[in-house]
Parts: C-alpha cells; sequence; structure tokens
C-alpha cells in the first residue's frame, strides 16, 4: 500500500473510533507503516501465529535461545498487528465502557502502534500473566533488561515515556541499525 493510501486508510479508522487528530499531534506518536514481508516467527500453543519481519524473526530467535540457555524462558504474547487488528482492539474497549483516555493511555491508535512494523514484539513468561505490570518483576525482564540490546531490541514504553503510555515491560522492539 502506498503512503498517501495508508494515511488515508489511518485518517480513517481514527475518524470512525472517535479519535480526534489532535491527540496525535499534542502526543507526538510516530506514524508506523506495515512491512512488505512478514513470516511466522512462533506459534502459540492455542496455534494462534505470530508474525514479524525477517530479520526480526532472527533477532528474536536468536535472543530466544540465548535466554534459554541462561534458563529463562520466553515466549510471544503479540507480534505483528495489522491497521484493521489494531482498530478491532480499539472497538473491544470502547464496547466495555472505557473512555478514550483511560484506552488510549495503553493502546496506540491504528497506524501509531509499533506492532505495525512487524518489529515489535510483547513477551511472556511462565508464571506471569502476559500483559501485566508484573512482568516487571520476573527473571525475564531482568535478562531482557541485560541482553536485549545485543539482539538489537529496545524497551519501548518504560515508565515516564514522552508517549504518555503506561509502563509496558513486556513490551520491546526490534530497532536495529539495518532495519
Amino acid at each position: 500500500m502506498l503512503p498517501a493510501e495508508y494515511l488515508i486508510r489511518v485518517t480513517a479508522l481514527l475518524d470512525e473510533l472517535g479519535m480526534p487528530a489532535e491527540y496525535i499531534v499534542h502526543r507526538q506518536l510516530p506514524l508506523f507503516f506495515e512491512p512488505a514481508e512478514l513470516v511466522l516467527a512462533e506459534a502459540g500453543p492455542d496455534g494462534r501465529e505470530y508474525l514479524l519481519t525477517p530479520e526480526a524473526v532472527i533477532a528474536w530467535r536468536q535472543l530466544s535461545a540465548a535466554a534459554a540457555q541462561d534458563g529463562v524462558l520466553l515466549s510471544l504474547a503479540s507480534a505483528f498487528r495489522s491497521l484493521g487488528r489494531q482498530a478491532d482492539i480499539i472497538r473491544r474497549k470502547q464496547s466495555l465502557g472505557l473512555s478514550l483516555e483511560q484506552i488510549l493511555s495503553a493502546s496506540a491508535p491504528p497506524g501509531y502502534s509499533e506492532h505495525h512494523t512487524g518489529r515489535a514484539i510483547d513477551i511472556a513468561t511462565p508464571g506471569c500473566p502476559p500483559f501485566e505490570e508484573a512482568f516487571e518483576s520476573t527473571e525475564a525482564f531482568g535478562w531482557l533488561s541485560k541482553h536485549a540490546g545485543s539482539f538489537g531490541f529496545t524497551l519501548s514504553y518504560p515508565r515516564g515515556n514522552k508517549y504518555g503510555y503506561v509502563f509496558e515491560p513486556w513490551h520491546w522492539c526490534y530497532c536495529a541499525e539495518d532495519t
């Protein structure tokens, strides 16, 4: 999809969801584009497929193998998300009666989620429910904090991040220089 077509689609979704452009401008959210190529990074026990860019898959497999060698088990809880999937997440939260402010403190608007890039991952580890701040207290988070950068991954949303999102210790993005 061409950038102009993508932006038209993003704008239409934001309008549909009642998300004002001022919000994105105020929070200085970067626009993220969907990649041309995605490959299977991992399949969950439920058969769900997690897709990433080819480069991110290689880095993820190296990172998770190194963690396993150190006795730390990591798995994917989320990876690539399309614009449509991101919009569905927002719609679900709206149907639960959450305010726009509540929704956007934890979920990016469609077009502005790192998951669109195919390089962002949400990591899980046994003994900790996925997508919980308690992940910060796990051996997995400690290991990632020390070693993820060596594999090109960075913690995207630390406490007090500039985008105003809640702390997400499980969310990491492959940001190696060659991407």
